[in-house]
């Protein structure tokens, strides 16, 4: 597909606040690359106006990413999912054809190729911090990678509630431990082959901090302002850090693949402009 084909398509990402995200500079990398005249902007959207933005849109737009907290939000609102985005009861894109709506979800796969472009070790046992939809996502990108064991540390239990059947949606079926942030976690760290933290990094307090620079590998999903206080803390130690940037850029390019219909998607290409664009934000 090249030139103008499918007609200029128009692609955006939602979620609310918005204003941060690199997901416009990746992707309009990606159409550069590609000789694509497609347009893909960033739209403040909230759960309460997500269906009326949804039924606003007309056959010109292709492609929705979507970010917190719309990417459990959006599922009722569906007509299909893949099946990776029922397992992980969410979807963080949204292919759009035929006035139907397909929900795919890009960062299952796009955390476990993260991991594995930077760590090669065993995934057997992981802490994740936070209970969220991402949360979600890469614990089962973790299990693809065989990940057996899970503790899931976050301060209010009741979030874990869909996160844990997402576990147990998964062919693996990893175990998964509820702590509380702040507990005694000596034993799980000391076993553990990777710490994920996807809380932001506006909200990485010392108990946080505390617990990624005790381990060997760390995978912060937060890039923006980069570093944040886990990446800090993590170089400190010279533990080996997968960034949110890595996650995104690797989501991304599936998600262009899957709105555009080109194969593979420039990768290396969307990671420059997402490198550059990092660079120039206030830290």
């Amino acid at each position: 597909m090249t030139g103008t084909a499918g007609g200029g398509r128009r692609c955006a990402v939602l979620g609310s606040p918005i204003g941060h995200s690199l997901s416009p500079v990746l992707h309009h990398a990606a159409y550069a690359e590609l000789g694509l005249a497609w347009t893909y902007e960033a739209r403040e959207v909230t759960e309460r106006s997500l269906p009326g933005f949804l039924a606003g849109l007309d056959s010109t737009w292709r492609g929705l990413s979507l970010t917190m907290p719309l990417k459990r939000a959006v599922v009722p609102l569906l007509d299909a999912m893949t099946d990776r985005a029922a397992q992980a009861g969410a979807a963080n894109t949204v292919i759009l054809e035929g006035g139907r709506r397909t929900g795919h979800n890009t960062d299952v796969p796009g955390a476990a190729s993260a991991v594995r472009e930077r760590y090669a070790g065993p995934v057997d046992r992981a802490v994740v911090v936070g209970g969220g939809a991402t949360a979600a996502s890469v614990l089962l990108g973790l299990a693809d990678l065989g990940c057996r064991h899970v503790t899931l540390v976050l301060r209010d239990h009741v979030r874990a509630a869909a996160t844990l059947a997402s576990a147990e949606r998964h062919p693996g079926r990893p175990t998964v431990d509820v702590r509380p942030l702040g507990s005694t976690l000596a034993d799980v760290l000391e076993a553990a082959d990777i710490l994920v933290s996807t809380v932001p990094g506006d909200v990485q307090g010392a108990e946080v901090l505390a617990l990624a620079q005790r381990v060997d590998v760390v995978f912060d999903v937060a890039y923006d302002p980069w570093p944040t206080p886990v990446a800090r803390a993590t170089r400190s130690t010279g533990a080996l850090l997968v960034s949110g940037l890595d996650l995104l850029v690797h989501q991304a390019a599936l998600q262009v693949e899957l709105m555009t219909g080109t194969a593979p998607a420039p990768l290396e290409a969307m990671r420059l402009a997402g490198e550059r664009a990092l660079a120039v934000r206030p830290t």
